[in-house]
């Protein structure tokens, strides 16, 4: 599924850290990975982010090329991805220059936006903990849609590979589905109806790909999705979350499917967005 990884990293602790989860996934798919960073005239710094990362690669037993690039971060990148054929594009959720709390880097977000191959973020956290890429559970969420099972593949074989439990989850949204003046108004039989469809929606992603192997645990669950997805990530100690967007949402392209993007900016855990333009 992956045989070609590219890191972006830009000299930050987070980026760090999504190298060391791009490597490591690197080493289990036996991938082929070029690092890369946008150096902007710095070429200096630059090369010594480069140089970071091989040596963090050498520790793995991942061998990778690098590449210093020049113009727009996201641009470059997404060109790069396309020009090499990458299958997963990694990056940290925050760069170097720093945002507010539950804000993505302006350069991940346009990443994700433009990039032709699915992208893994992962979220600041101590890039010395000793976990890295070690994903115990993986949850993918559905809301039933085409676009949502794009995402049921990468989770399979993420969970099969790492010897993960698969979680599928739907969220019943009450009050969207309602509509916010008729949501106090509803009856107990329209919302085991709405559950129904979440528990056929999840019933549908699963058998869509093959789980015979696998430890599946299915889930319906109320609330606003994202914060019940980061909800269910806390309680069932979820180590990664894969999810689809439909990578533009009507505000004139600006921001990510809107249930992926509030996730992005509410869980913290790495999360893969396999992008359907």
């Amino acid at each position: 599924m992956f045989d070609t990884i590219l890191i972006a990293v830009d000299g930050s602790d987070c980026a760090h850290r999504a190298a060391k989860h791009g490597l490591e996934l690197a080493a289990r798919y036996d991938a082929a990975v070029d690092v890369v960073t946008v150096y902007g005239g710095e070429t200096e710094r630059g090369n010594a982010t480069l140089d970071e990362v091989t040596d963090l690669a050498a520790d793995v037993g991942v061998t990778v090329e690098t590449d210093l690039l020049s113009g727009k971060p996201a641009g470059a990148i997404a060109e790069y991805a396309a020009e090499r054929g990458a299958d997963l594009v990694v990056v940290g959720r925050r760069g170097r220059s720093g945002v507010r709390a539950r804000l993505l880097g302006s350069v991940t977000e346009r990443v994700l936006r433009r990039s032709p191959a699915p992208v893994l973020t992962v979220p600041p956290g101590d890039v010395d903990d000793g976990t890295g890429a070690a994903y115990g559970d993986v949850l993918v969420t559905t809301d039933g849609s085409e676009v949502a099972a794009e995402a049921a593949p990468y989770g399979a074989d993420l969970a099969r590979r790492f010897g993960a439990a698969f979680h599928a989850l739907n969220v019943v949204d009450v009050q969207a589905e309602a509509g916010v003046f008729d949501a106090g108004g509803v009856d107990s039989e329209y919302i085991e109806r709405l559950e129904t469809r979440g528990h056929q929606a999840v019933d549908e992603l699963v058998a869509a790909v093959d789980v015979s192997d696998l430890d599946v645990r299915r889930s319906v669950v109320r609330g606003r999705p994202h914060e019940a997805i980061d909800e269910y990530v806390r309680e069932d100690d979820v180590d990664l979350v894969v999810m689809s967007s439909e990578g533009q949402s009507n505000l004139a392209g600006q921001q990510l499917g809107t249930v992926a993007g509030r996730v992005l900016r509410t869980v913290d855990r790495p999360v893969l967005v396999v992008t359907a333009n």
